[in-house]
């Protein structure tokens, strides 16, 4: 189960990295960042919906399913709220950084908590790694366009990614030896907390740089997903 979660954990996170990478060498434009978060908005929200949300409705019921969905969206909504305060007068490059960290810790959590729970999301892994490359991308090009360096911009990324991939481990072990009871509600505690980091943060930007339009690369993300949840 533990090697599971690290192989899990690493290759969400290593979307980062890569990011990263390709941000400091190429500057993709905003339109096709765009169109690359507005892919991972639909294979999130379809991962959420059939991975965590109906997996804790189908166990726990619909009362404690909705509890612990709107508990994962509060709980997010006031640290979002507090992290803007904070980060108010920091660069963007550093600004999306700690907002990446807010939104992932619940998602890789939340693939963790798959993992005990016994069936390993890969439509969520899917999710994870389409959302953290298009956002390191644009993280670690504000960085390099602020005067760091690119050596900077990617140890930088690569430390998130490692934090990341250490919250899919904590997520397995925390909840190892949970009830279902317990994982179904964290599921749906998840499930809010990443729902609304979309709608916060990965929705609005890609409307925003990518116009209309995006809503078909939002189409195209939910069916991927949803495709190799079924297959």
């Amino acid at each position: 189960m533990i090697i599971e979660a690290l192989v899990f954990g690493l290759t969400a996170s290593s979307a980062l990295l890569l990011g990263a990478v390709v941000a400091t060498r190429f500057d993709l434009g905003k339109r096709v960042l765009a169109f690359l978060l507005a892919f991972a908005a639909g294979a999130l929200i379809s991962a959420l919906s059939f991975e965590l949300f109906q997996e804790s409705f189908d166990k726990a019921g619909a009362m404690p399913a909705a509890i612990g969905m709107v508990l994962g969206a509060t709980v997010f909504i006031v640290s979002d709220v507090l992290l803007d305060r904070r980060m108010s007068r920091g660069t963007t490059g550093f600004s999306l950084l700690a907002a990446v960290t807010l939104d992932g810790v619940p998602e890789n959590l939340a693939l963790g908590t798959t993992i005990a729970a016994g069936g390993a999301s890969l439509p969520l892994l899917v999710g994870i790694f389409a959302s953290n490359f298009p956002e390191a991308l644009v993280g670690a090009r504000s960085m390099f366009e602020e005067g760091r360096s690119g050596k900077f911009a990617i140890a930088v990324w690569l430390g998130a990614g490692v934090l990341l991939a250490a919250a899919v481990v904590a997520g397995t072990l925390g909840m190892s030896g949970a009830s279902e009871s317990t994982l179904s509600v964290i599921l749906a505690f998840a499930g809010g907390a990443v729902l609304a980091s979309l709608v916060d943060t990965v929705m609005p930007e890609a409307y925003r740089d990518g116009g209309p339009l995006v809503a078909f690369a939002t189409v195209a993300g939910f069916l991927v997903s949803f495709l190799i949840g079924a297959g």
